[in-house]
């Protein structure tokens, strides 16, 4: 049973807007403003999935705020999951969707939602949130809204020399079509029906994210794919770039499975390779030791809970809602 909660719908409010906690039947709502704010629709089922997460026993955690019109104008929300530490299974949330209209922005709404959304995250019991803000959030995250830094994720990239037939077949609906089916021929001896692979940092020892059937469910806006290079699995997402996930490599066939990719990405017309992990981590050093690196993602916490050492949590870019 969910807790009662001291922030209901409407109880936080001003002569400008009201805010409502985000239900199920509110994803109209955060549809119509992405739209509003990104001038695009979302993908179909995009928002609908990506909260679906009962599997945890939390959904909809977030809020919307409405202009006296009722017209959706900002939104803030977090995807409740778990963490893994060792045999220990921690609730938590990832810091999602940030969203304020075009036609509404510097009044502070941004601040308030986050701000109810932490309280909501108490009460519910989540004992963290984690976050990956950009350029423009970062500032405001951490000096007005507390988040703490624990490190920067860097991201690897690796040139592949080809024909750029990926990016190029995308001009028309015909070459694109043309090229679904050829990326399909050439990877259909490497997938694997499996959605998803267990954390790498996990386990290495780390605390990362628990990802099993349920959580895989929950990442199903995007479309993913594992594949079987190798000995090597490799939970990629693979269009315009080979974007790396995360891998179950050991380092002896780490070189081989890597240039097996490039070989792959060069028939496909796929220019580069991306990879984002964690700084300390298995993954990092190998990837370290032949490629250079840039600062990607900040990893950013809302730390509830003292007992959990969020210095121990590390990520991979398959952790990232984004991917």
């Amino acid at each position: 049973m969910q807790p009662s909660l001291a922030i209901m719908s409407n109880e936080t409010a001003t002569s400008d807007y009201s805010v409502e906690r985000l239900t199920a039947e509110r994803l109209k709502d955060v549809e119509q403003l992405y739209e509003a704010v990104y001038g695009r629709l979302a993908s179909p089922g995009y928002f609908t999935i990506k909260y679906n997460t009962a599997y945890t026993g939390l959904q909809y955690v977030g809020y919307v705020a409405y202009n006296k019109d009722s017209i959706p104008v900002a939104y803030y929300g977090v995807v409740p999951c778990f963490l893994q530490n060792g045999n220990e299974k921690i609730i938590a949330a990832q810091s999602a969707d940030t969203m304020t209209h075009p036609k509404f922005r510097y009044k502070g709404m941004f601040v308030e939602l986050s701000n109810i959304t932490f309280d909501l995250c108490r009460q519910l019991g989540i004992r963290l949130i984690f976050g990956f803000p950009n350029q423009n959030s970062y500032h405001g995250a951490v000096h007005k809204l507390g988040w703490k830094l624990t490190h920067t994720i860097e991201c690897f990239f690796i040139p592949v020399r080809s024909l750029p037939i990926a990016s190029l077949s995308a001009k028309t609906s015909l070459t694109k079509s043309i090229y679904k089916k050829y990326r399909r021929w050439i990877l259909m001896n490497y997938q694997k029906e499996e959605k998803l692979i267990p954390s790498s940092v996990v386990r290495e020892g780390f605390i990362g994210v628990r990802r099993d059937s349920d959580y895989g469910k929950s990442k199903d806006y995007h479309p993913r794919e594992v594949l079987k290079i190798g000995d090597t699995n490799v939970w990629c997402k693979v269009a315009n770039e080979w974007v790396i996930g995360d891998m179950n490599v050991v380092a002896a066939d780490f070189e081989t499975t890597i240039r097996q990719i490039e070989k792959i990405a060069a028939k496909l017309g796929v220019r580069q390779i991306q990879f984002h992990v964690s700084p300390g981590t298995e993954l990092h050093s190998l990837f370290a030791s032949r490629y250079t690196s840039i600062p990607s993602f900040p990893a950013l916490f809302q730390h509830f809970d003292p007992t959990v050492d969020i210095e121990k949590v590390k990520f991979s870019f398959a952790d990232i809602d984004i991917f």
